[in-house]
């Protein structure tokens, strides 16, 4: 009864939500009374509270092992601990629809309740909110319906969750990608809203900027866990694959770091505001891509969620729509919206705009790499693959470019062009010191890499202006921007970091029988595989493998395990990692030979904890900038 009442809640909230477009679209183009606004704010906030209520109920029926419900029964397991039954919720496609419309209409109703009823864009932004919503409603009652029941009678037990989704980081990488992900919609939606109302006199900017920064926190802090989860608990030892999936999440990041970045010169010199608006709609429109390509089963990925043409097509129907619609209203105005202020040759907003034109570039051939396979397979049936040496070769000269552009625009001004003698100033130091550390590493790896190389060249270029910035900062009292230049950092250590695990990490393969040992390198000095022990846990068998390393003169325990879930009857493999300051042992435990030996693979990955530091940085950059703008 609990989860038909539930679905009858959602349904509820699509009737409410209709009544809220039918109401504003009669009333669009007219001058709206007061109470007609306030009547579309209560049938709006209340349609976004029995959405609420509905995703509530449907949490407790996942508590309370509901097996009737199909998706349920086929996604949890009464021996799971409460936090993984809850979590089961948004490990498959119709759950985590579930979650993302949760999401979209906490993001919403927070918004739309924080504009003032007088403020003139309110109402076109009720009405796309209102769209969105809708939209993604009918999505999962219509194709994705998480409600359904196994008639006559339910399961006894749940077919349990999918084991390598068993673990904390997982189970909060994808609450935390779907808030970056939806809370873009306030972006597209205002500025969707400014470009129907036609009065540019109006300061949009100030309204949308800290909430456009926390959805590009939470984006960050969604792929960063998504990485660390990859890195740990898929046992191939990598942090990014250029998976399909992993593509779509990071080109609505990308459009959002231009955004942010345009939107600082937007409100501070009132420049770069057709930029502004035209990354504002295209974020929210890559996201909508993103959820079309994880959810339509065109790609095969260990992330894509469903394998079903109609959802694709509702999908690619309704964001094609929305899309169109925001880029469509732009184009009318894209004549009157060019500002008659222009950017200066060399001055701040003039390095943001060649950076807004390269993350363009970076999208536009992330984009090409995801369709292309899709495109040629539709075609003649063949399938192509585009892997990593496609995106380093592209990326390695867009970063260098980049890197540049960041170096010069530390000191650079607003509105005001930068003296060649300053220029010279501003670049020599940092170039000089890079260039010696390319050398010194060189020197000290016997390693060469050209595309490493231009990875470690451009993060070091950001590192050393932004350590000289703030090094005369405390000397000369010198005003410095401390959540920009904490985030620039970070990406210049991202950069770096990145850059050197791909120069100095290795892989060994070892097979090795219990009691043997064996001599790796300088660095290991012994590798010494003691036993196998077996052992039952809570859900299921556990193969464990002892092993002692001397490493760099430290003994060194390390447990790879080999585990196989009694439910699904899946074998997975868990990681075993020693980390210190610069690399990460990790050893992972592979199949038994026929003469009693077992297979090992040892990787030594340098730098690696670097990489989610680096992404921890941005987001302590990004924060105290919103604090520092709630403080002025």
């Amino acid at each position: 009864m609990i989860g038909e009442i539930s679905h009858f809640l959602s349904l509820s909230a699509v009737l409410l939500l209709s009544l809220v477009l039918i109401f504003n679209l009669f009333f669009s183009f007219s001058k709206i009374h007061p109470n007609q606004l306030i009547l579309s704010m209560r049938l709006f906030n209340q349609a976004c509270w029995l959405v609420f209520i509905s995703f509530g109920m449907y949490v407790y029926l996942a508590i309370s092992d509901d097996f009737s419900i199909a998706y349920i029964a086929s996604h949890s397991n009464s021996q799971l601990p409460i936090f993984y039954k809850i979590t089961s919720i948004w490990s498959a496609h119709e759950g985590s629809m579930f979650l993302w419309i949760v999401f979209l209409t906490a993001w919403s109703i927070l918004f739309i309740n924080s504009l003032d009823n007088n403020h003139p864009l309110k109402k076109f932004t009720l009405l796309m909110l209102s769209l969105i919503i809708l939209g993604f409603l009918l999505f999962l009652l219509l194709t994705s319906n998480p409600f359904e029941r196994i008639l006559p009678f339910g399961a006894l037990e749940g077919a349990d969750i999918n084991p390598v989704l068993q673990d904390p980081a997982l189970a909060i990488h994808p609450p935390m990608l779907y808030l970056g992900y939806v809370g873009f919609v306030i972006s597209f939606s205002f500025i969707t809203a400014y470009l129907i109302n036609g009065n540019f006199e109006l300061q949009w900017e100030q309204d949308i900027k800290n909430w456009s920064l926390v959805a590009w926190i939470f984006l960050t802090i969604g792929i960063a866990l998504g990485s660390w989860w990859a890195y740990y608990e898929l046992g191939w030892g990598g942090y990014w694959f250029w998976d399909p999936v992993e593509n779509v999440a990071l080109m609505p990041w990308l459009a959002a770091t231009a955004f942010m970045h345009s939107m600082f010169a937007s409100s501070k010199s009132n420049v770069l505001k057709t930029w502004t608006m035209f990354l504002g709609i295209l974020i929210f429109a890559l996201s909508l891509f993103g959820a079309f390509i994880v959810r339509s089963g065109i790609i095969d990925s260990v992330h894509s969620f469903a394998n079903d043409p109609e959802r694709g097509l509702y999908l690619l129907g309704f964001s094609g729509l929305i899309t169109l619609l925001a880029l469509t209203i732009f184009a009318y105005r894209l004549p009157v919206l060019n500002s008659s202020k222009l950017v200066v040759t060399g001055s701040k907003e003039s390095f943001l705009s060649m950076n807004n034109i390269l993350m363009i570039t970076s999208i536009f051939s992330i984009f090409l790499g995801v369709t292309y396979p899709l495109i040629i397979e539709s075609i003649n049936g063949e399938k192509v693959s585009i892997g990593p040496p496609y995106y380093n070769t592209i990326f390695a000269p867009l970063i260098l470019i980049a890197a540049i552009f960041i170096m010069i625009s530390v000191d650079a001004l607003w509105q005001r062009s930068m003296p060649l003698r300053k220029l010279f100033i501003t670049t020599a130091t940092p170039i000089m010191l890079s260039l010696v550390s390319i050398y010194l590493i060189w020197w000290t790896t016997s390693v060469f890499s050209i595309l490493a190389y231009i990875g470690v060249f451009s993060g070091l270029l950001i590192l050393f202006s932004y350590l000289l910035r703030i090094i005369n900062n405390l000397f000369n009292k010198k005003f410095i921007n401390k959540g920009s230049a904490i985030a620039h950092t970070g990406l210049g250590l991202l950069f770096f970091a990145v850059s050197m695990n791909s120069i100095l990490s290795y892989e060994k393969n070892l097979n090795l029988a219990p009691g043997q040992s064996i001599s790796v390198d300088n660095s290991i000095q012994e590798f010494s595989f003691n036993d196998i022990r077996v052992f039952k846990a809570s859900n299921h068998d556990v193969i464990s493998a002892e092993v002692l390393l001397l490493q760099d003169d430290k003994e060194i325990s390390l447990n790879p395990q080999k585990r196989k879930y009694a439910t699904r009857g899946q074998i997975t493999s868990e990681s075993s990692i020693y980390t210190n300051f610069l690399k990460d042992t990790y050893l992972t435990v592979g199949d038994q030979l026929e003469n009693n030996s077992w297979t090992f693979s040892l990787k030594i990955n340098y730098f690696i904890k670097w990489i989610w530091f680096s992404a921890g940085l941005m987001v302590l950059g990004m924060l105290l900038t919103i604090f520092k703008k709630k403080a002025s």
